[in-house]
Parts: C-alpha cells; sequence; structure tokens
C-alpha cells in the first residue's frame, strides 16, 4: 500500500457516513427498542387479556369512541388485512362490536362494548407503570415521542418538512 491509498482493508470501501456496523443503525437502534418495549408492556397487557396490537386498537377506541373501520386503521399505521384479524379477537372476547354504518352500508364502525370501556380503567396505570420500567423522566418520554412522531412523520411524508 501506498502512502497515498487510502486504507480500505481497514474500514472498507465505503467512507464513515455509509457504515454499516449493526449498532450505527438507525433500524436497528429502533428495532431492539421496539422489541424491548413490547416485552415490557407483555406482563402488563397479560393482567388485561390483551396483546400489545390489541391495546392499541382499544386505546384508539377508548380515545375517540366509535370509529370507522377504515379511519381506526389509518390511526395505527395499519392495513386492513393486519386489523380485520385484531378486531375479530377483541370481539369475540365481547370488548368491541362491529356494526355497519347505518349512513353508509358499505362502511363498518367499530365501538368499545361495555366491557371494552370498563377495561379502560384496569388499563391506566399501564402507561405509567412503563415509563417507571424504562427509568426515564417525563419530559424524556416527551421529547423521545416528539422525536419519533417527528421521523414517522417525514418517512411517511418526504419533502413536506
Amino acid at each position: 500500500m501506498t502512502k497515498d491509498a487510502p486504507d480500505t482493508a481497514a474500514r472498507g470501501p465505503h467512507p464513515p457516513a455509509a457504515s454499516l456496523l449493526l449498532d450505527e443503525q438507525l433500524c436497528f437502534a429502533l428495532y431492539a427498542a421496539q422489541r424491548a418495549v413490547t416485552a415490557a408492556y407483555r406482563p402488563l397487557l397479560d393482567e388485561l387479556g390483551l396483546t400489545y396490537p390489541q391495546y392499541l386498537v382499544m386505546l384508539v377506541l377508548w380515545e375517540r369512541g366509535e370509529l370507522p373501520v377504515k379511519e381506526l386503521a389509518r390511526s395505527l399505521h395499519l392495513d386492513y388485512g393486519t386489523l380485520s384479524p385484531l378486531l375479530k379477537r377483541l370481539e369475540g372476547a365481547g370488548l368491541v362490536r362491529r356494526v355497519r354504518s347505518p349512513a353508509d352500508e358499505r362502511s363498518v364502525l367499530v365501538e368499545p362494548t361495555a366491557d371494552g370501556a370498563a377495561l379502560r380503567e384496569r388499563a391506566a396505570c399501564v402507561p405509567g407503570e412503563l415509563i417507571e420500567a424504562a427509568g426515564m423522566a417525563s419530559a424524556d418520554v416527551a421529547r423521545l415521542r416528539t422525536e419519533l412522531h417527528g421521523l414517522t412523520a417525514r418517512l411517511e411524508h418526504p419533502g413536506d418538512g
């Protein structure tokens, strides 16, 4: 190797900005964090009889009440093929009800049942317990959530910012 030739054997042919080291990947950091968060939720949600995706569905319904399936899917960033089995299981558990919209027979509405609404009280402690398990201050959680929402928006709508 000459004095002027770059040392590509040690770091490869790409500059450090194009690093392919696993621990430098944003996607891997997000993936690992998502797995850890979901695992931390599991014991809390087991007490409620919910999976993490079912919990997300219930959060939206507790917040907004009766919704068209299309709007629920949009809120959760899910397609119908993923949402439909979740709703079927929640309906089987007696937590939600699906009905045709009286205004538009093509539209299906989803709403929590009385049991689904009552579950909200039992779930009220879940967010705080998760934050406590993570050992994060509320301000740090708020800042991280804002950053992640911003990242999602930038990736879903490139060029809008």
